[in-house]
Formats: C-alpha cells, structure tokens, sequence
C-alpha cells in the first residue's frame, strides 16, 4: 500500500491516529518537503512516529519516482505531506503512477490552509478561486493572480493568497555552468507579498484593490503562536508577522457575522469599519 498521509499545519502531534498507524505499519516513510513546511525540524517527526524519514525533495518526488514506490505493491510505503495530501498536483501524479503500477493507494486526510483559514472569520463558502503568488526577479515579474482577485472581488468573493516559498532551488548561475548550487531557503512574508500586489496594481491601474483595501494577514496558522491581523493592505505592510509560513487574504463582500468577528483582529476598528465591504 502508498499511503499519503497529511499532517497538518504545525507539529508532529497534528498527525491523524489513522494516519500514525499508517506511518508506523510502513518499511518505508518519506517527507515531501517543498511546498509546504511543518513549524518543526524532521527529527521530532521521527520520535514522535518511531520511524526513519527520508526527506523528498521537488527532484526526489518529481523525478525519482521509481525509487518512493519501489515494491510498495507488497510492502506499505507513506509520502507524508505538510496540510492535506492534495494540496499540490504534484501529489496527484505520485498518486496516478502508483494505480499505473497496480499498487493500491489509501489517502488520510488532514488540516490544510485552505480550511484553517476560516479561524479568521471569513466564512469559508465565501471564497473564490485561491491565487499563488509568486517571489518577482528582476527579470520575471508574472501577474496571472490579479484577473483572479479582480474576478472574485466582482462576485464579493474573498481570495486567499498562497505565499510563495523557495526551498532547495538551483541558482541560476549553477545551472548554467550544469553544476547545481542551491539558494537559501526563503519564505515570503505578508509585507512582500502585499507591495508586490500594490506594484501590478500601479501597473495595472484596474482599481481591483489599493493600499486602503482590507485585508487578512496570517502566520503560523494552526500552532500555539499563530498570528492574525486585520487592517488595510497599508497598515498590514507595516506589521512584523514573525517566522514563517505567511498568508494573506484578500476579501470581498462580508457578511456582517462575519464581520463581527474579522473585526476583532483589527489594528484600528474604526479605520476597518471605514473601509470594509459589506454584503
């Protein structure tokens, strides 16, 4: 059997019973580690479940797949995945050649941010499309997620913006040369992403939001010293959110519930009740 198992948003106890008992009936336990991180090192994993882990990279999973399934036909194998299992489509074609090589496939399902995001207030059947957002180079700035945020801000629909983490990623300059050279990990912030969003505004000039839109800065969600703050897209590039990993959410119309308790979170209420929209 491969089981996927997700994890959860913060530590080695937010593992399901089911998807423990998986981990510890398997020869072999692997970590996908690239889209998303846990707030802790592997090594409390491995006390925790009893288990050896190997770490699988972007190249390991998307390249080497072979060497994860190998013989998981007649022995039980876990990928584990930080949040839920089919947070990335990378997962999903892991899962397409398992059913090519006949082995069976058993998902346990966890926590993701695209749940946990409702500890905010914003009800969670109000949100449209989710949009990446993607760390701007000198050379590459792509801007794909603005029709989406001005598309569901037409609907009054929120938007949760996935924030853009780079680990064990080549230099360019190594890959030239066809010798790999890695970058240091990097985890964009809220403060990041909101002034790259205000920069494809400036340049877009569409009036989808402004530095006086609200928004919903996020940290660490689903640990002990998660961190959520309210204000507008200005006030929000202003606050130190702390350690990774960071969300930010754009929203739309509220209904007044759930601006009841968005408000709660806000730096200034009477700025938020100035500038939010309400259904």
């Amino acid at each position: 059997m491969l089981y996927l198992v997700g994890l959860g948003l913060a530590d080695e106890k937010d593992i399901t019973v089911k998807g423990l008992e998986a981990v510890r009936s398997s020869e072999r336990v692997y970590l996908e580690a690239y889209t998303s991180l846990l707030l802790v090192g592997v090594e409390k994993l491995e006390d925790f479940y009893g288990k050896k882990i190997t770490i699988a990279d972007r190249e390991a999973v998307e390249s080497a797949a072979d060497a994860i399934l190998k013989d998981a036909d007649h022995v039980n194998v876990s990928f584990l995945v930080v949040g839920d299992p089919y947070g990335a489509t990378t997962h999903t074609d892991l899962v397409i050649r398992a059913k090519e090589r006949g082995i069976p496939v058993q998902s346990i399902h966890n926590a993701s941010i695209l749940n946990a995001v409702g500890v905010c207030g914003l009800q969670l059947y109000n949100y449209g499309m989710a949009v990446s957002i993607p760390f701007f180079t000198e050379t590459w700035r792509p801007d794909s997620f603005y029709e989406k945020i001005q598309t569901n801000r037409l609907n009054g629909l929120h938007t949760l913006c996935l924030l853009d983490i780079k680990v064990k990623e080549p230099t360019l300059e190594s890959l030239a040369r066809g010798r790999k050279i890695y970058e240091p990990p990097r985890f964009m912030t809220v403060n990041q992403a909101i002034n790259q969003l205000l920069e494809v505004e400036n340049g877009r000039g569409g009036k989808v939001y402004s530095d006086k839109t609200i928004g919903v800065g996020l940290a660490r969600v689903g640990s002990l010293d998660a961190k959520i703050v309210v204000g507008t897209l200005g006030e929000l590039s202003e606050v130190d959110f702390g350690a990774p990993l960071h969300s930010l959410i754009v929203p739309g119309k509220m209904h007044p519930l759930e601006v009841e308790l968005v408000e709660t979170f806000a730096i200034n209420s009477t700025k938020f009740r100035e500038n939010v929209q309400m259904v």
